[in-house]
C-alpha cells in the first residue's frame, strides 16, 4: 500500500486531534480530582482525628510518637527531597505530580504512577489500610487536602515518620534506625539519613542487611535529589555517597527507639 501527499494530509489532522483529545482528558482528569477533593474535604476526618489515630497506632505497636521538634533536619530534608519535593508549598495534594502521573498513565495505558504526597501516604496508612487503589484514591486526596489546609507541616511529617512501614515488620524511623544502623535515628550520618529516607519507597527491597548493592544505589538517588533541591552541596553528597555501608545490630538492646 502506497502513501502519498493526500494520505499524509489526512493523517496530520487526525494526529493533531488525538493529541488535543489526550490533553483534554488530562486536564479534565485533573479538574475532576481537584473538585472532588475540594467538595469532600469539608465532610472528612479532621487533624484531631488523624492525630488520635496515629497515637493509637504507635501505642499499639510499642513505637515512638515523634514530635515535630524531634525530627532531625537532614532526615526531614532527605524524605522531602525524595518523597514530596513540594511538601512545604502544596496543600496536601500536588496537582503537578498528579498531572504528571495522569499524563504518564495515559501515554502508557496503565495506572503506573500515583503522584502521592507525604500527606497522602500518611492518610493511606492511617485510614485506608495502606491502599489507595480505585475509589480509595479519591478518599485519599480529599482527606489529604483537608489535612494539608489545616494541619501544620511539621506535625504531618512527624506523624508520617512515626508510623511509616520500615520493612521486616518494623514501623517508624526510630525503630528502623536501631535495627538497621544500631543507633538512635537522631545520631545518624547524612549517608544513613539518606538511606533511611530512601527505604520508604520499598523497605524490604532496599534493606541494607540483605541487598547492600540496592541500598547503596538507593542512597545515591536520595543524595542526588537532596543536591537538586538545594539541601546539601555536591561535595557533601559525594562524600556521603562514598561512605562505606555499615549495617548495625541492636541484638543486645543497646539502642532503644524509646530512649
Amino acid at each position: 500500500m502506497t502513501t502519498g501527499p493526500h494520505n499524509d494530509a489526512i493523517r496530520a489532522p487526525l494526529t493533531g486531534d488525538w493529541g488535543r483529545r489526550r490533553r483534554s482528558w488530562f486536564l479534565g482528569g485533573v479538574l475532576v480530582i481537584a473538585v472532588a477533593a475540594a467538595l469532600g474535604a469539608a465532610f472528612l476526618p479532621s487533624p484531631t482525628d488523624l492525630q488520635s489515630r496515629v497515637e493509637a497506632l504507635v501505642a499499639v505497636r510499642g513505637d515512638v510518637l515523634l514530635q515535630p521538634s524531634e525530627v532531625p533536619k537532614l532526615l526531614a530534608e532527605a524524605v522531602i527531597a525524595t518523597e514530596d519535593e513540594r511538601f512545604y508549598s502544596n496543600h496536601g495534594i500536588d496537582v503537578v505530580a498528579i498531572g504528571r502521573a495522569l499524563r504518564f498513565d495515559a501515554a502508557h495505558h496503565c495506572t503506573c504512577q500515583g503522584g502521592s504526597t507525604i500527606t497522602e501516604q500518611l492518610v493511606k496508612d492511617v485510614y485506608l489500610n495502606g491502599s489507595d487503589r480505585g475509589l480509595a484514591k479519591a478518599t485519599d486526596l480529599a482527606v489529604a487536602l483537608r489535612l494539608g489546609l489545616e494541619m501544620p507541616k511539621g506535625q504531618v511529617l512527624a506523624d508520617y515518620l512515626s508510623e511509616i512501614p520500615s520493612g521486616r515488620g518494623l514501623f517508624g524511623v526510630p525503630a528502623a534506625a536501631c535495627v538497621y544502623f544500631g543507633q538512635r535515628f537522631g545520631k545518624l550520618s547524612l549517608a544513613d539519613d539518606a538511606l533511611l529516607a530512601g527505604m520508604a519507597q520499598a523497605p524490604s527491597a532496599y534493606d541494607p542487611r540483605f541487598d547492600p548493592s540496592a541500598a547503596i544505589r538507593r542512597r545515591a538517588e536520595v543524595l542526588s535529589a537532596m543536591v537538586s533541591e538545594g539541601y546539601v552541596s555536591s561535595q557533601l553528597a559525594t562524600e556521603a555517597g562514598a561512605t562505606t555501608l555499615i549495617v548495625g545490630s541492636d541484638r543486645d538492646g543497646q539502642c532503644s527507639a524509646q530512649s
